[in-house]
């Protein structure tokens, strides 16, 4: 009878569905999960688009680029696929942020959480370009106009990932668990990616370059998000 009573009285385990409650996370497990989400999403662009999509490009040569995709279809569609599961790891990493910042400014948290929702809703909607593209290698100018719409749609909407690091880094100098510096580096990647978006929608054979500036914040991020972060153990 005991048994049954301290059984009935002990506290229940925890459920696991109560775990994928982002709304429950601690700092420390929204810092790890963020931290290998981007870790995650920089292998899987890097191999797909830079490693399996782009060495079968030839700019302005619609031709020559439907048949080395034809001859690499495998290649192609992988890249593309992990292109797509680039998107998938955005929204996962906009509820973690959200998660690791709710308890500076909630609204603005979630504010920022929804334009990197949206923002991988507009770079899918560019991948599927670059799916389209291969259902109509038959036709090489079409096939090769949808590769260059996924690069402009992806480009475009890097301006809204641009505001959203830059109230990412708002908060994260606000924060007393942050250093200063990374909303520094946010910030100013956020901006390059701003100005990218708006060159390439106006300026007519605009080359993104500052962007670029965004390797040195989001990659030092990452590393502070998987050193530091993790063991973060603030409410």
């Amino acid at each position: 009878m005991s048994n049954l009573v301290t059984a009935s009285t002990a506290a229940p385990a925890s459920h696991p569905r109560s775990r994928l409650d982002f709304r429950t996370w601690s700092p420390a497990t929204a810092s790890l999960v963020s931290g290998l989400g981007l870790l995650a999403m920089v292998v899987l662009m890097t191999a797909g688009y830079f490693g399996g999509v782009v060495p079968l490009i030839t700019p302005g040569d619609a031709a020559k680029t439907a048949a080395d995709i034809s001859q690499s279809g495998m290649v192609y569609l992988a890249g593309v696929l992990a292109i797509f599961l680039v998107t998938l790891i955005d929204v996962l990493a906009a509820v973690a942020w959200f998660a690791l910042f709710k308890n500076v400014n909630r609204k603005l948290s979630a504010v920022a959480a929804w334009m990197r929702v949206t923002f991988a809703g507009l770079f899918a909607v560019a991948t599927g370009q670059l799916a389209y593209a291969y259902t109509v290698l038959d036709q090489p100018e079409l096939a090769l106009h949808a590769i260059e719409s996924f690069r402009t749609i992806w480009l475009i909407s890097l301006g809204l990932f641009g505001l959203y690091l830059i109230l990412i880094g708002y908060l994260e100098f606000l924060s007393v668990f942050v250093p200063k510096v990374f909303g520094v580096l946010l910030v100013i990647s956020g901006t390059g990616y701003i100005i990218d978006a708006i060159g390439v929608a106006f300026v007519e054979g605009f080359t993104p370059m500052y962007g670029l500036f965004a390797i040195i914040g989001e990659t030092a991020g990452i590393f502070w998000l998987l050193i530091k972060g993790r063991k973060l153990t603030i409410r």
